[in-house]
């Protein structure tokens, strides 16, 4: 399901979310990814997704040059499988699957410190009805240029056709 995100006081656009990434530096996620469809990524080194690692970094160099950003979010709230510092997820990532989109510093995705980001993203609907709190890592939001969101399950393979199609229509 495709949700339009919707103004609230704080925040005229998902975009104006703020974010640290993995390397300390600060940054909005629209001037991370201006006029760019954005695929958002939880993601953990420790978990039996990590392979989907490479099938987002094989995204994130096909869709470079076609206005798309892949961005990974760090998180430890699922059985502690990303327990390492940032430099240790930069060099897990790096060395494992030559991951050269940006990541976050660790945040929280679900409960009291949830980070903004995912307050905004877990009110939106996956295909199969689900919204609300984050289920596993690897859940996955696709954010058009014109901030539609759309959520897809942990399971759903990065380069599934599913995946594909929607990021398709996004970059077009």
């Amino acid at each position: 399901m495709v949700l339009r995100f919707w103004q609230t006081p704080h925040m005229t656009s998902i975009r104006d979310t703020d974010l640290t990434l993995l390397d300390g530096s600060t940054t909005r996620l629209g001037d991370l990814a201006a006029g760019r469809a954005i695929l958002i990524v939880n993601v953990a080194s420790k978990c039996g997704l990590t392979p989907q690692y490479a099938g987002l970094e094989e995204i994130a160099r096909e869709y470079k040059d076609r206005d798309l950003i892949v961005l990974g979010t760090p998180c430890n709230q699922f059985g502690g499988q990303e327990p390492g510092t940032n430099e240790q997820i930069a060099e897990f990532c790096s060395t494992t699957y030559g991951v050269t989109f940006p990541l976050t510093d660790k945040l929280d995705v679900n409960g009291e410190g949830q980070h903004p980001l995912f307050a905004e993203l877990t009110g939106v609907e996956d295909a199969e009805g689900h919204s609300g709190a984050v289920r596993w890592n690897f859940e996955k939001w696709l954010i058009g240029k014109d901030d539609s969101i759309t959520r897809f399950s942990p399971q759903v393979e990065p380069v599934s056709a599913k995946l594909i199609d929607a990021i398709e229509a996004a970059v077009s």
